[in-house]
Formats: structure tokens, C-alpha cells, sequence
């Protein structure tokens, strides 16, 4: 069975002043992710700022980022969003390029029926070879995808995992329990790693981790461990700053955070804006809690 690994990281990208991706920077994070415990590397989700970027650049993008980590960690593509012709284009693309899976993102805005969800990752996935990861996020598309969808899309041989973030433990837990051998289920928000876990989820695809990789992937190992205790003492330690990098729109708090801890990320694209000062003065003093793990020489 195919395993992305168990921490994946949402991996920001980086813009020069211009506002254009710098790629050299974008292979340097990935590689720094890499070492502070990243697994697996999402590029082009919405922390990747994929709404504001081109097909052609994201293709680009797909192809330094594998080349730059190898072997070393897997490249999930976001590929897809509520174009459906597109998404299987840009799918056949990244596999052209050395993507080892992709995203499979619930579309926003046309919100479709619990059969059209299915009719389009059933179709994406047949465009492909690659395995695919289902991406359940109703705050940011309107629309949740239920248990039994989710269920009948795992059926599918290369729909291997869910990353959730519909923050509903019973159905979680429900997909947990149902799934079949094999599918995995990932938390998609850093908040919910732990109890996700204890439940018998397989990871997170993490945006905290693009500073604090290491200290979650402890946190993780103790879960793995049965020493439940101490990683509940680890999750709550780690609480304040996985809250404070959604007090606002994600990406803007961590990719102010990288910047901030000496990594060159740069700004992020319109629409989005950097933080005001209310949002720095506030956060700044909970970022000082904790170390960064990323290497930023």
C-alpha cells in the first residue's frame, strides 16, 4: 500500500519581492522541512497559496520541489479545484514531472451533489497512475463530503487516504473505523492531531510544521508509543501556537511566522496582505514560547 508518511507538511511557498515564486528558495524550505521531520510535502494546497498561482507555475513548482528531496519525502500535488477538466490535466501534469500523489480537493463554489463529489475524484483518479489523497475542508468550500462518500471513494484502489478537516469527530471517527485495510486518514488541522490519533488516524498534513516539524513528529511518536499522557502534555504545549496561526487567514500567520524566525519567504500574493501590527503585537509574544525546528542559516 502506498504511504505518503505520517507527517506532511502544507509547504508555504516562497515569492521574491516581486511577487513571483522563487524556486531556488521554495527547493531550500523543502529540503529544510525535510530535515525537521517532514515526511511528505503538500505543495500547491491553500497554504501554498495555489488560488493566486498558474497552472504553469505550479507544474514548476511540483518539479523543483521533487527534484530537490528525491527519495528523501513524497510530493503530493494539488492538483484540482472545481474545474474538472483542468484538474485532470493539471493531474496528468504532475505526474509527468515525478509527483508522488495528488490532492483531491472537494471543490468550492459549485458545491455539487454527494454523487458528483464521487463521479469527479473517481474520474480525476482514472486520469493517473498516481494515488490519490481526498481533502474534506467545509469552512473553506461550503460543502462537506459525508462518511458515505468518503467511504465509497475509498473503495477505489488509488484513492489511498482522507486528510479531514471537517473538525466532526464523529465522522472521523466513523471513517476510521470503516475504512477499508489500507486507507488512511490524516488530520488536516494541527488542533486535532492528537485526539485524531488516539482514534486511529495515520497523521497530519500539518502547516505547523513548516517551523515546528520536529516537535509534532514527537508528539506523533509518543501517541505511536501508547504513552498518551505525555503526549497529551506535548499537544497541549503546542496548542497556543496552532491556534494563533489561524487567528487570521492561513497562510498570512505562518508564512509571517517563517519570516520572522530568519527563513526568506516573502510576502504572500493578493488577495491576501501581511498581518497589521493588532495581529503582530499579539502574536509575536506566543511565537517567543517556542523554538523553531526548520533550519533558517
Amino acid at each position: 500500500m502506498v504511504d505518503f508518511g505520517r507527517l506532511l507538511t502544507a509547504m508555504i511557498t516562497p515569492f521574491d519581492s516581486a511577487g513571483n515564486i522563487d524556486f531556488p528558495q521554495a527547493r531550500k524550505l523543502a529540503k529544510g522541512l525535510v530535515a525537521s521531520g517532514t515526511d511528505g510535502l503538500v505543495i500547491g494546497g491553500t497554504t501554498g497559496e495555489s488560488p493566486s498561482m498558474s497552472d504553469d507555475e505550479k507544474v514548476q513548482l511540483f518539479a523543483e520541489v521533487k527534484e530537490a528531496v528525491g527519495d528523501t519525502a513524497t510530493v503530493i500535488a494539488g492538483t484540482t479545484d472545481n474545474n474538472h477538466r483542468k484538474s485532470v490535466e493539471l493531474s496528468i501534469e504532475a505526474e509527468k514531472v515525478g509527483a508522488d500523489g495528488l490532492l483531491l480537493t472537494v471543490p468550492a463554489y459549485n458545491k455539487p451533489t454527494q454523487e458528483g463529489l464521487y463521479q469527479n475524484f473517481k474520474a480525476i483518479s482514472e486520469a493517473t497512475s498516481l494515488p490519490g489523497l481526498l481533502y474534506n475542508v467545509p469552512s473553506r468550500t461550503a460543502l462537506n463530503m459525508t462518511t458515505e462518500t468518503t467511504l465509497r471513494l475509498a473503495e477505489i484502489d488509488s484513492i489511498v487516504g482522507v486528510k479531514e478537516a471537517s473538525s466532526d469527530y464523529v465522522q472521523i471517527t466513523n471513517i476510521i473505523d470503516k475504512a477499508p485495510d489500507g486507507f488512511r486518514v490524516w488530520s488536516g488541522n494541527d488542533d486535532e492531531t492528537f485526539p485524531i490519533m488516539c482514534v486511529g488516524g495515520h497523521g497530519v498534513v500539518s502547516v505547523a510544521s513548516n517551523l515546528y516539524g520536529n516537535q509534532i513528529k514527537t508528539m506523533m511518536g509518543l501517541i505511536l508509543e501508547g504513552n498518551i499522557e505525555s503526549a497529551a502534555t506535548e499537544h497541549k504545549r503546542l496548542l497556543p501556537i496552532f491556534k494563533a496561526l489561524f487567528w487570521v487567514t492561513n497562510p498570512i500567520p505562518i508564512k509571517y511566522a517563517v519570516n520572522r524566525a530568519g527563513f526568506n519567504a516573502g510576502p504572500v500574493r493578493l488577495p491576501l496582505c501581511d498581518p497589521d501590527e493588532d495581529f503582530i503585537s499579539t502574536f509575536n509574544p506566543v511565537m517567543d514560547r517556542y523554538e523553531a525546528d526548520l533550519p533558517v542559516s
